[in-house]
């Protein structure tokens, strides 16, 4: 989305995690925009105004999530149509990775946080269960399956993680009726919004202390997935598409079907007119932006420039922050690229990862090599090299003290 011209007058704060419900109301929220600086990334905004990775890609597909250009206006998809479900506890809407929570005792309150979940072949179930216990620095005990995966791919894991920041449940984890899977949060922040875990369902480190201190145990959860979500706003119906997750690839026309076939009826019922090629175009989009689709209603274009414009934070929450490299210091040579965009990226991904692998670009002799470090001692960069080579499959050079120079 290219930079506009607005006069309107930059907003500092927006409702990102909670909002105050009314009898009958099923969408919250409003859309906002943000003008990128230097070394922002899209996962960084997201996380900083309550977005997973999914909302902030699918809403800007014209620009690159790890490299954006300075100055990229960034659509913030802060309005959410809530899905259909009692309201009472946690709903997880696995369409959206998203969770809406219904506190017992304000309700005229909701609470919405992404989450991650389970990728494919380790599915997050459906259904309805409850929260059956509460855990604050728990411990991680590795299920055989995950033992095996790992040693597999030559990652071997111990069979107790302790609490700490190699542990992936993070520091709060409240295990759920389904056995087996947990509420949690994460050392991998960057994974919210993506099907990332082995079924359980994940928040960034912040959410899940406020969900977890808030949260009861019996409290009831409903798991489901809702990829076309409605919902009228005064005298406006809304549409907003998520495409369907692989699972339910293959239902994808009969969920068509079924919308379509909704629609008619609240069109007869209201006796309004819905714009049809719209839904069409909406549909295909799937960018998870509540659209009006009334005959004559705004489009994307049109509610992107009416979105309220907010200031750019001093510091995006939870950004990296890459430290200075010393003579001193051992480092790890991750990568050499002589495309620097490439660079770029592999060097903001590396800072992203969980527990975080520091990382820069530099350019030398006409090329660009992406250095991560500092690190204390060998054990540290071997450690951090083999991390590189598992999730990246690049062979990363240990570079001893000095070397650099």
């Amino acid at each position: 989305m290219e930079a506009l011209s607005l006069s309107s007058p930059k907003q500092r704060h927006i409702a990102s995690h909670d909002f105050q419900l009314t009898d009958g109301q099923n969408i919250v929220g409003t859309l906002a925009t943000i003008d990128t600086r230097e070394n922002d990334t899209l996962p960084d905004i997201a996380r900083h105004y309550g977005l997973g990775y999914n909302d902030i890609t699918i809403a800007n597909a014209q620009i690159d999530p790890w490299t954006p250009r300075t100055d990229s206006r960034v659509l913030l998809p802060l309005r959410f149509i809530l899905p259909e479900a009692p309201r009472k506890g946690i709903v997880l809407n696995l369409a959206n990775m998203r969770l809406f929570y219904y506190p017992p005792d304000q309700p005229d309150t909701l609470f919405t946080y992404p989450v991650g979940i389970g990728r494919q072949g380790w599915s997050t179930p459906m259904g309805s269960t409850r929260v059956v216990a509460k855990r604050a620095n728990p411990t991680w005990t590795v299920p055989a399956s995950i033992l095996r995966e790992h040693a597999q791919k030559g990652d071997p894991l111990p069979k107790v993680v302790r609490s700490g920041p190699d542990n992936p449940l993070g520091s709060y984890a409240m295990p759920l009726g389904f056995p087996g899977y947990l509420i949690h949060g994460t050392n991998k922040p960057y994974g919210i919004g993506m099907q990332i875990s082995h079924g359980c369902v994940q928040l960034y480190p912040e959410d899940i202390e406020v969900l977890f201190n808030k949260s009861k145990v019996g409290m009831p959860v409903r798991i489901v997935h809702q990829p076309y979500l409605t919902a009228w706003d005064q005298d406006m119906l809304y549409l907003e598409v998520h495409e369907p997750l692989k699972k339910w690839a293959r239902q994808k026309t009969k969920l068509k079907k079924k919308l379509l076939k909704d629609l008619k009826k609240i069109s007869k019922a209201q006796n309004v007119t819905i714009d049809w090629e719209k839904v069409d175009r909406i549909v295909e989009r799937a960018d998870g932006v509540p659209t009006p689709i009334l005959a004559g209603s705004p489009g994307i274009t049109e509610l992107s420039t009416a979105a309220v414009q907010l200031e750019h934070p001093d510091q995006l929450y939870g950004q990296p922050v890459v430290a200075d490299l010393k003579e001193s210091d051992w480092a790890v040579l991750a990568g050499t690229f002589d495309n620097e965009n490439d660079a770029q990226q592999l060097a903001v991904m590396l800072s992203h990862q969980g527990p975080p692998i520091p990382a820069r670009k530099i350019e030398k002799d006409g090329a660009y090599q992406v250095i991560a470090g500092p690190f204390k001692n060998k054990k540290e960069v071997k450690t951090v090299a083999q991390r590189i080579h598992m999730d990246f499959e690049l062979d990363a050079k240990p570079l001893k003290p000095g070397a650099l120079n």
